[in-house]
């Protein structure tokens, strides 16, 4: 029951109470400034935890279906080489399928680095073949030991040095994004504090006036603790939204637009936003409360 008042007194308020919080002045733009620009941020940096996971993820993902194998060898033997592979490859458990790149589709794996004129058929470039995995996978170690006795100038990469830093990254990332989001949080939490102590002390006057007329501490706390509860909701809002306008008005992702045309939130992850000035509620319900229980304490 207790619990229930004092949410209904939340909400709803005391309008003698209340007049004990300044409703303008520097304390209010303070907390609502901290509260806007804390969750703004707190956007930024929940999409970039989930757009670094998500790309890490794909990347993963992709190297972990497919791997390549590379033909070193003399111009006259590659071509002999490379069928053998193939029938190695074709009758290797867990290989879904392989192929041996083209001239054109090598020439533009290197184009990045070295310009699309590369001389490609005049150069000892190696022969390339890729190879898809099934879901179940193939044993590597005993492709390698076939290949080795078969293919001698065949070198099998299963992208797997690859793909485990990709993996770390994407923890990484991560738990930096929440880290992140907590020291936000803190922030967050101490300039309220800051803001509600200046707030205690600039009225300590009328706080004594109304200790003298019966008025007990928590009763006077409650009215500090509502409006800067609400304050600091409206504030977040409003912080959350310009962030998720900004996210939403990035360039969408793209498959060659590299990681920042990624950054964004994807479906359900929108209704993650709606967490951002509720957290932020609870975390000033919560700094406000002790700063004026401790305040109210050394008031005298």
């Amino acid at each position: 029951m207790s619990k229930r008042l004092r949410l209904s007194s939340l909400i709803v308020g005391d309008a003698q109470a209340d007049r004990v919080v300044p409703p303008t002045g520097f304390t209010a733009r303070l907390t609502l400034f901290a509260a806007g620009a804390m969750a703004f941020l707190t956007v930024f940096a929940l999409a970039l935890s989930l757009a670094s996971g998500r790309l890490a993820a794909r990347w993963g993902a992709e190297l972990a279906q497919s791997s390549t194998l590379r033909i070193s060898a003399p111009a006259e033997q590659v071509g002999a080489q490379t069928a053998v592979a193939l029938a190695v490859l074709e009758s290797t458990p867990g290989v879904a399928s392989a192929r041996a790149l083209s001239a054109e589709e090598q020439r533009g794996l290197l184009a990045p680095w070295f310009g699309p004129d590369l001389p490609i058929d005049s150069l000892p470039i190696p022969q390339l073949v890729e190879i898809v995995e099934t879901e179940e996978g193939y044993d590597a170690a005993g492709l390698r030991l076939r290949l080795q006795a078969e293919v001698p100038g065949a070198v099998l990469d299963d992208h797997t040095r690859w793909r485990r830093p990709l993996e770390r990254a994407a923890e990484r990332l991560r738990l930096l994004g929440l880290v992140s989001i907590g020291l936000i949080g803190a922030a967050m939490a101490a300039m309220i504090t800051l803001a509600a102590n200046a707030a205690l002390a600039a009225n300590s006057q009328v706080i004594s006036v109304l200790r003298l007329i019966g008025a007990q501490d928590h009763y006077i706390a409650s009215a500090f603790v509502r409006r800067f509860t609400l304050r600091a909701l409206s504030g977040a809002f409003s912080g959350t939204a310009l962030g998720a306008l900004a996210i939403y008005l990035l360039p969408s992702a793209q498959e060659d637009g590299g990681f920042l045309t990624g950054l964004g939130f994807e479906g359900a992850g929108w209704f993650s936003l709606i967490l951002i000035p509720i957290v932020a509620a609870v975390v000033a319900y919560f700094a406000t409360g002790s700063a004026a229980r401790r305040t109210l304490s050394e008031l005298t």
